[in-house]
């Protein structure tokens, strides 16, 4: 029997967060094992007027790719999506991974090569989007290798993910809609202000926020979401942090990165496990070292890590940095560095964000007056 939370999703996707119109081009695209959720947004697209594409990959897609074809392929293979993002009205991306770790056999370098093409396409994405010529959503339908990574049964890991997204089955717009009521209360407060400190244990850390706005994010863009985030000051960051959880990018996985920043610039970086892996990442380009993103989790459904970054990052109670490149929206001026590298560290134990001198975040719960 289809599960029905498998439609509710999907409603959610096309006529909320996409807001599909009729004679609008779709595309649908994600790994194989996130079909049936391909399927369910393709129905809706349908009914909504909308001309959908959908393109679920091949099991061995990317590892065949870096396998058995050569760098001076990579473009020409990745070429159609490219001029999708270029000509589309739409795009709804569906995580669904069969093996997330099916690319570290491979050199760091090579597959590199071939997620730079990746992020060089989704520029144009970000770009379109800036320019409101398109719209984007990401979201993930559960299979049982996100499952293992997060140390859950299948069914476990549906429920997780489901009620993550849909808290309120009966109303899910509903739901989110409220999210952003109160998410913009916080975007309110920050307005205007300059200076974030930021503490916890192994972390202590300064950033300039002056004249970069905050972006709620409540579906629109990530499915589940609840965070708040902006482009910290190019060269403001000063000080350390030491992330909680381990990241994956690209496939690799790097353990209790500690990373030290002056002028803004990560001038040091470590980590337990692949840290020759995270420096080379990180000497990609010259915007590899500097931060892209400051961000806020606030979604307490989500209130332990999974592996799926998708999800982490949203993590209630906790807050991440992006090195690499920004948004156009929170008036990044870092845009061309090829990597968007999230990592999380968790401020329920503990930790502090204070802005200009005024204390905001506590413990993982917000201080001000909503």
């Amino acid at each position: 029997m289809r599960d029905p939370r498998i439609d509710k999703l999907a409603d959610l996707l096309v006529d909320y967060s996409v807001k599909v119109q009729p004679k609008q081009k779709v595309l649908i695209h994600g790994e194989l094992g996130s079909e049936p959720l391909i399927s369910a947004c393709f129905k809706k697209c349908l009914q909504a007027g909308a001309y959908p594409f959908a393109v679920p990959y091949i099991a061995d897609w990317v590892e065949s790719t870096l396998r058995y074809g050569s760098p001076e392929q990579y473009a020409e293979v990745y070429r159609p999506f490219k001029e999708m993002y270029e000509t589309y009205d739409a795009r709804i991306r569906i995580l669904g991974e069969l093996n997330t770790k099916e690319l570290s056999q491979f050199d760091p370098a090579k597959v590199s090569q071939f997620f730079g093409v990746n992020g060089d396409a989704l520029k144009i994405v970000l770009e379109r989007e800036a320019k409101g010529e398109m719209k984007w959503v990401a979201a993930l339908f559960p299979t049982l290798a996100y499952a293992q990574d997060a140390n859950m049964s299948l069914a476990e890991y549906e429920d997780f993910v489901y009620d993550a997204c849909l808290p309120d089955m009966d109303d899910p717009v509903g739901y989110w809609k409220n999210v952003q009521k109160r998410q913009d209360k916080a975007i309110a407060w920050l307005k205007g202000k300059k200076q974030v400190h930021v503490t916890a244990p192994g972390t202590d850390l300064t950033l300039s926020i002056a004249g970069r706005p905050f972006i709620n994010c409540c579906c629109q863009v990530n499915v589940p979401d609840g965070e708040i985030f902006t482009s910290p000051v190019e060269n403001s960051a000063n000080g350390y942090v030491n992330f909680t959880y381990p990241t994956m990018y690209e496939g690799f996985e790097v353990t209790n990165v500690r990373l030290e920043f002056k002028d803004g610039k990560a001038v040091k970086a470590t980590a337990d496990k692949n840290e020759a892996y995270l420096n080379a990442k990180l000497d990609i380009d010259a915007g590899a070292r500097y931060l892209g993103e400051f961000a806020i989790g606030t979604n307490e459904r989500i209130n332990k890590f999974t592996g799926q970054i998708l999800f982490d990052e949203k993590i209630g109670g906790s807050f991440h940095l992006a090195l690499g490149h920004g948004y156009p929206e929170s008036k990044t001026e870092n845009k061309d560095s090829a990597i968007h590298w999230d990592m999380i560290c968790d401020l329920r134990n503990n930790g502090e964000i204070t802005v200009d001198g005024e204390l905001f975040y506590k413990n993982g719960k917000f201080m001000i007056d909503f």
